[in-house]
């Protein structure tokens, strides 16, 4: 008999397992147990013109008796650990019409097809003929270029961490100064350079309408170059012009302010991130490092997404100060380069703006020149890997790409030759 019971309770486990799931059975150690629902607490009766009898007097818990309401307790100081801040209803800035905000955070789910559309742009594969011509050329190549590079990449990897594998968050920022340090010594070559300021840690803010909704750029966004001279305009008049009949990317049914904050406290402001004087006002290039300022790491199209939205609110900030807050085509447009990298990777960017009436799909649109996907270098390893007894990557850096360090010189190098 005892054994016929253990056997059935085993059946009942093996045969039962999908009512284990089921509201209000639970099989356990082969047991079927009907579980209970907990009890309902019932609300407390108020009736008017009666007062409840409480335990106020008895200071404890007594059975029967009503629990007893206590008015708020306000403290007589202001304690910043526990301050409540107003309403958003009862904040100066507060308005009823909401607006939508691109921050440092921000990744866009389409990626560059949805900055496109906020931008209102004209995506161009790769990077514009002037630039590539000073890439290519050898007259502007560094004494010695690729050995400094590979240096370079060396004291980033290797060199300035004790670690094996160092963070992007450390040797990320240490390449990129590094690189436009090798930058910095061809002024001798070309005095110009000398007018320019490298700016870190500044906030920019740009607002603007498309269509029927307010969206904003603001926040930290790397370091930006720039310069006393701007940038000449990379598209003529007639390839501006041509704009007119491109379409811009659709992504329906997915909303163009996904992922963007909305916030119904904000300022109507358009700031370059410089007060009014500052000797280099122009915007050269803006260097977004992957984790220097996050510590979650970008994906290379949400990162080209941030490049854009960034570098667009560099230009329409600017426009703003010229040439005032009327929406217009720019008879003398505005051009801001961009460079990203986590490292390893870059990704190069030129932004030409050449409107500032974006509230509709129709008219001139922006234009942009984008190279992607660029590797200065393919591994950098302190120790090789090693699977079934063969090195797959030897230790040290392998893979070095000189065409990648070209570019970032043509960038810095534009506006100076």
């Amino acid at each position: 008999m005892a054994m016929w019971s253990r056997a059935w309770r085993v059946a009942v486990a093996d045969l039962l397992p999908a009512y284990s799931g089921c509201r209000g059975l639970h099989v356990t150690a082969g047991r079927l147990i009907r579980a209970q629902r907990p009890k309902e607490r019932l609300e407390a009766v108020e009736i008017p013109g009666l007062e409840p009898i409480t335990f106020r007097d008895r200071m404890h818990f007594v059975p029967g008796l009503a629990e007893p309401k206590h008015p708020a307790w306000e403290r007589e100081w202001v304690d910043p650990l526990h301050r409540r801040g107003p309403k958003y209803e009862e904040m100066p800035l507060y308005k009823e019409r909401p607006c939508y905000t691109f921050h440092q955070r921000t990744k866009l789910l389409e990626g560059v097809k949805q900055a496109l559309w906020l931008t209102k742009s004209k995506l161009i594969d790769g990077l514009p003929k002037r630039i590539l011509s000073i890439a290519e050329d050898p007259a502007y190549r560094i004494e010695n270029q690729d050995e400094r590079v590979k240096a370079a990449i060396s004291h980033a990897r290797f060199w300035s961490a004790p670690e094996i594998r160092p963070e992007r968050a450390r040797f990320c920022p240490v390449l990129m100064q590094d690189l436009l340090h090798l930058c910095r010594i061809q002024q001798p070559q070309f005095p110009t350079l000398g007018s320019r300021m490298l700016a870190e840690n500044y906030r920019v803010s740009a607002t603007w309408e498309r269509e029927t909704d307010i969206y904003r750029v603001c926040g930290l966004n790397g370091m930006l170059l720039s310069s006393k001279h701007p940038l000449p305009a990379m598209a003529g008049e007639e390839e501006i012009l041509s704009t007119d009949k491109h379409t811009l990317p659709t992504f329906y049914p997915i909303s163009p302010n996904i992922d963007l904050q909305l916030t119904n406290v904000y300022e109507l402001h358009n700031d370059t991130g410089f007060r009014n004087g500052y000797p280099f006002p122009h915007a050269h290039t803006l260097y977004i490092m992957e984790s220097s300022i996050i510590a979650r790491s970008f994906r290379p199209e949400p990162l080209r997404a941030k490049m854009i939205m960034f570098t667009f609110a560099e230009a329409l900030a600017r426009a703003k100060v010229l040439y005032g807050e009327e929406p217009k085509v720019l008879h003398n447009p505005i051009t801001v380069q961009c460079v990203a990298t986590n490292g390893r990777q870059f990704q190069f960017l030129v932004f030409q703006l050449n409107t500032t009436d974006l509230q509709s799909n129709d008219g001139v649109k922006n234009i942009i020149w984008l190279d992607q996907d660029q590797f200065l270098y393919d591994y950098a390893k302190c120790l090789p890997i090693i699977r079934k007894k063969v090195i797959q990557v030897p230790a040290g850096l392998s893979g070095y790409c000189p065409e990648t360090f070209s570019k970032f010189l043509a960038l810095y190098l534009h506006g100076a030759v």
